[in-house]
This record gives structure tokens, C-alpha cells and sequence, in this order.
């Protein structure tokens, strides 16, 4: 996730940082290996403290998870969004190692910043980015929806997307602000406030098209990864039972998408 580091007790803190610096990356558990296709991996998990106080009662998890999805975004969605997001990425791209796409907000890494993409293309924004790419990326999010609700019985009433849903793409730059420090360990309900549960669907295959790059979980005996690979989904409850981080990318391009729910209905958007 591209985020400033969240807010986590300073023992704890302290705790795990020491626990990924004296485990090499390449030493971690594998979770979900990219040479590998699942139909469906769960880890349960016990849940944080994090919902107690929430008023969500039919949508909070009453258990927490993560769990991976091999089969249920096809190749061709998958090549279709990581055309969508190279389209648009090429008006933009930070300086530093990490840009984001947001076609919710419009936000677009251009240098050490942010531009509008809506207001930069005006009205060619219909010619770069087509109704069937509006599709794909609809019918794409509707799936991880759909898993999402099936997988903690939630009913779809009480689930929303939330912000921020974005591309990313993540390179050996090196970092030029603060947002292109995607590497450091954080916590999603913390760092940004709205998330519930975090789902990422992957565009490019970890070891093919890039190095570097995995996804961990940090737990208190050990860490748990996930090689990213095209088409597979990885989604999570977003509390602090998930503390996470991205390994730096040494080699290539990640592309991915960061879809994310909430249960809160004033936090949810639309899709443009």
C-alpha cells in the first residue's frame, strides 16, 4: 500500500520491525507463491480490538481473515486493467518509485505530486479511458465485491466502496517524497481511517515481470507473504490483526489495485 506508516504502540512497534530485519525476505513463509495457482486460500486469524466500538454490527467481521483468489479475475480482465492503467499512468508517474492512478478522485502522480487527470484531459478523457474499460474495471470490482460479502456474510447492503481505490505502480526509483515510501509496515483501518477490508488485485506476475515487491504480513512469530501474480486476488480485514508491508521493488514494474470497503455509508463512493 502506498501510506505513511501508521500509528502503532511503540513496543509493538519495535517488536516487529526487529522481526523483519532479522528474517531475509527470502527466508519468509510463503503464504500464496506466484509459481502456484489457488482456487481459494483462507488464513483465519484472531481479530484486534479494532471494531468493538464501531456501530456496523452486520458488516465489522466477527472473524478475521485472509484470503487469496487465483481464478476469479480472468487473464484477459486482468491484462485489460493493466492496459487501463499504463494508459493513464503515462500522463503522469511520480519522480520517485510509486504512482497511483485514482479514476474515483482523479489523482495522478506527476512528478513529486499530484495532478487532476479529469481536468488535465478534459474532455479526451472519454477517448484515453473507453466505456468497456469502465466495464472491466465495474464488473472486476463487483466480483471482489461479491467475494468479499460471500466470505464474511455480509449483506450487500452494508458494505460500500471507499476511498482510496487506486492503481499503483511501483519501481527500483528511488523514493523522492514520502508517498513513494510504499515499503513501510502500517495498518489500514489506521492509516487511512475509512478501510474495513482491503482487497489488491494483482496485474503483474512477481518474478516474471518484476522483483522484489511481495506483500507480507507481519505476525508475532513470524511473517506470512504473497507473491503477487496476474489476475490473483488477496483481500484481508483491515484491522490491526493485518499489520503489512511491501517489500521494495529491485527489479522491473509492479502494477496492482488497491480496492477497498468500508462499513461506514458516509465514507462510500462511486465509481466516475
Amino acid at each position: 500500500m502506498l501510506a505513511k506508516i501508521g500509528v502503532l504502540g511503540t513496543a509493538f512497534l519495535i517488536s516487529v520491525v526487529a522481526l523483519i530485519f532479522s528474517t531475509s525476505s527470502e527466508q519468509q513463509p510463503v503464504f500464496a507463491s506466484a509459481k502456484e495457482g489457488h482456487e481459494k486460500l483462507v488464513a483465519e486469524i484472531p481479530c484486534s480490538k479494532d471494531y468493538v466500538s464501531e456501530p456496523f454490527k452486520g458488516c465489522i467481521p466477527s472473524q478475521c481473515k485472509r484470503v487469496v483468489l487465483d481464478h476469479m479475475v480472468t487473464t484477459d480482465e486482468a491484462k485489460s486493467l493493466l492496459l487501463l492503467a499504463k494508459k493513464g499512468l503515462a500522463f503522469g508517474g511520480s519522480d520517485g518509485g510509486a504512482s497511483i492512478l485514482d479514476l474515483h478522485s482523479g489523482a495522478l502522480s506527476k512528478g513529486n505530486s499530484f495532478v487532476d487527470i479529469f481536468k488535465m484531459l478534459g474532455s479526451k478523457f472519454s477517448e484515453v479511458f473507453t466505456k468497456e474499460d469502465f466495464q472491466i474495471y465495474k464488473r472486476v470490482k463487483e466480483k471482489v465485491f461479491q467475494a468479499i460479502i460471500n466470505e464474511f456474510n455480509i449483506p450487500h447492503t452494508d458494505l460500500y466502496l471507499t476511498k482510496p481505490t487506486f492503481f499503483s505502480r511501483m519501481t527500483p526509483k528511488p523514493a523522492k517524497t514520502i508517498h513513494d515510501e510504499y515499503w513501510h509496515l502500517h495498518i489500514d483501518k489506521k492509516t487511512y481511517g475509512t478501510f474495513h477490508y482491503t482487497s489488491l488485485l494483482y496485474l503483474t506476475t512477481y518474478g516474471k515481470d518484476f522483483t522484489g515487491g511481495r506483500f507480507t504480513f507481519v505476525d508475532k512469530d513470524k511473517n506470512s507473504t504473497v507473491e503477487p501474480k496476474l489476475g490473483r486476488v488477496s483481500f484481508f480485514t483491515s484491522g490491526s490483526e493485518n499489520p503489512h508491508f511491501v517489500e521494495k521493488v529491485s527489479s522491473g514494474e509492479r502494477y496492482a489495485i488497491t480496492i477497498s470497503f468500508t462499513c461506514d455509508p458516509t465514507k462510500a463512493i462511486k465509481i466516475q
